[in-house]
């Protein structure tokens, strides 16, 4: 059986070493918390002992975090191979347990590249959390979550620091759209697995009209950031001088597709199953959502049980690509699915679960399909 997830990317317009001990953040007894900025920072890339140096190496997003929040990890390792091509594959962590924000790390991983040429095995990478209070905080850094807010909305600290209320568009009345216009997202290239953002910066006339428009911040898609400046500058706005004006526009990332899925694996070939007809129940599908965020496909080859009253037992991940997180994730979605009863039961059952970007629907369209 071949079991396909599809998840909806829809075309956005708007608003995107070994392991270290913990660093401990307190905060004395009676002082409130203070919210920081939390940022990944990959480290070197050793493959068979050599260093590794990336063509492309992505940071992951931007997080949240509250100083004296109870301890975690403060650095994570992450272990992978490079293809002939130069992508990392089989990305997993080393160790178990929670670690803060770290959701994004290997997806993060799988959308850099490496130089081409011959395959490396037996890669490791290390990131290191580096927390800033709002106040001190990069404030490229705080745009950036501004763009994609996985922790809910940014803090009036960190909107302070990139807009102070002090200038003319941070003073109420804030000036009101009349007409925004915005990029032919369709005609600008998109980068895989990275979400491209240009924070457009901008004064306005005494008639509304935006002038000294410029590019504050952004991935440096050059692309995005010429048409976001056209954009902004055939925008009205309601009438009033104002100055220091920021407005974001945002691409979607294009999608990664998953590596070709093997017809064996070992000696286990992908495509046997055991006769245990069609599915009775299947439970709702989860496409892993920080992989979704940036159009990264996947796949999992699943191995199970059933028991003779159709329950799913002894589920173990085979295979999965580019990372064990599609397999855990596939792991998830068989557990809680029910075969026919039988008068036996089956053991060795093996499921193949696609993981699918579908674009230009807002919904997932046929979440999942068997084919016997």
């Amino acid at each position: 059986m071949i079991a396909t997830l599809y998840a909806a990317l829809t075309v956005a317009l708007i608003a995107a070493s070994p392991q270290m001990p913990s660093a401990v953040v307190s905060t004395p007894a009676g002082t409130p918390p203070v919210q920081m900025s939390l940022s990944w920072m990959p480290g070197v890339v050793q493959c068979d002992g050599m260093t590794v140096a990336a063509t492309a190496m992505r940071r992951p997003l931007t997080g949240l975090s509250w100083q004296g929040q109870p301890e975690a990890p403060r650095s994570a390792t992450y272990r992978f191979r490079i293809d002939a091509s130069g992508r990392p594959l089989s990305i997993a962590r080393d160790g178990s347990g929670y670690v803060i924000q770290a959701e994004d790390i290997a997806p993060s991983l799988a959308a850099s590249r490496f130089p081409a040429g011959a395959a490396r095995g037996d890669c490791a990478i290390t990131y290191t959390a580096r927390l800033s209070p709002m106040a001190t905080a990069p404030v490229a850094e705080l745009i950036a979550y501004s763009i994609t807010p996985t922790m809910g909305a940014l803090p009036r600290a960190g909107w302070e620091r990139i807009m102070p209320a002090a200038t003319g568009c941070g003073i109420y009345p804030r000036p009101q759209a009349l007409m925004r216009a915005f990029p032919d997202f369709r005609a600008l290239p998109a980068t895989p697995g990275v979400r491209n953002w240009s924070m457009v910066g901008y004064d306005l006339d005494a008639r509304g009209r935006p002038v000294r428009i410029r590019t504050v911040e952004g991935t440096r898609n050059a692309a995005l950031d010429t048409a976001s400046v056209k954009a902004m500058a055939a925008s009205r706005f309601t009438p009033g001088a104002r100055t220091g004006c920021l407005y974001p526009y945002r691409q979607n990332p294009g999608t990664i597709a998953a590596p070709p899925l093997p017809d064996r694996i070992g000696t286990l070939a992908t495509g046997d199953h055991c006769p245990a007809g069609e599915w009775t129940y299947r439970p709702t599908p989860n496409y892993p959502s920080a992989w979704h965020r940036r159009a990264i496909e996947g796949w999992a080859v699943i191995a199970f049980d059933v028991a003779p009253w159709g329950d799913i037992g002894n589920v173990r991940v085979v295979a999965s690509e580019p990372a064990a997180d599609f397999g855990t994730a596939a792991m998830q979605l068989l557990r809680g699915a029910r075969k026919p009863v039988s008068t036996t039961g089956h053991s060795g059952c093996i499921e193949r679960v696609r993981f699918v970007m579908r674009a230009g629907t807002a919904t997932p369209v046929d979440p999942v399909s068997v084919d016997d």
